[in-house]
């Protein structure tokens, strides 16, 4: 048995192929702050397109404080900019989470697409382990992003593998507004 109690935070990690991962953690977002919770959420990867949750969440204020620090999906659909600049994006999306981190005044914290960002090494692994050190024992996080380091899922209290087993993409259906951003 763990030497946790019910009153540290949990590391919770939502990662896999399938769709519904930023989903989840933003339905965790609006279930603490219905409870008052102060959240901030750190999205590395996304940041070049106009999203729903953008807009839905200043509606949560001043509970919930959304950050949109990447610079866009990398290498995929219409990104034209030098891995560098993501790299750099997503650095600063680190050091701001590090930030949020040590200011230890937020009950949950997600860092939305972050396993994306260390797969493309964007982020390194020792970074978020620097960071799961440096984070309070009462703090809870949560980890988004397809392709989870297995030392984060070593680490983690709760893991979700979401599967995709059909997508509406495959059937030549591209993203919806209100369903997929």
């Amino acid at each position: 048995m763990s030497e946790k109690t019910s009153k540290d935070g949990l590391l919770i990690v939502y990662t896999g192929d399938g769709k519904g991962k930023t989903t989840a953690a933003l339905g965790m977002a609006l279930r603490a702050a219905g409870y008052g919770w102060k959240i901030a959420i750190v999205q590395f990867i996304k940041g070049s397109w106009k999203y729903g949750e953008l807009e839905s969440i200043k509606r949560l204020a001043p509970e919930v404080e959304l950050h949109v620090a990447g610079s866009g999906f990398v290498g995929i659909v219409d990104d034209k900019l030098p891995l560098e600049e993501h790299r750099k994006a997503a650095q600063a999306a680190f050091s701001l989470s590090m930030d949020i981190v040590r200011e230890n005044s937020h009950r949950l914290l997600i860092l939305d697409e972050l396993n994306v960002a260390t797969d493309l090494e964007l982020v390194s692994v020792e970074q978020v382990m620097e960071l799961l050190d440096a984070k309070a024992p009462e703090m809870n996080l949560v980890i988004t992003g397809r392709n989870a380091d297995t030392s984060l899922i070593e680490r983690a209290d709760l893991v979700t593998e979401m599967k995709e087993i059909k997508h509406p993409y495959q059937q030549g259906i591209l993203a919806k507004k209100g369903i997929d951003f």
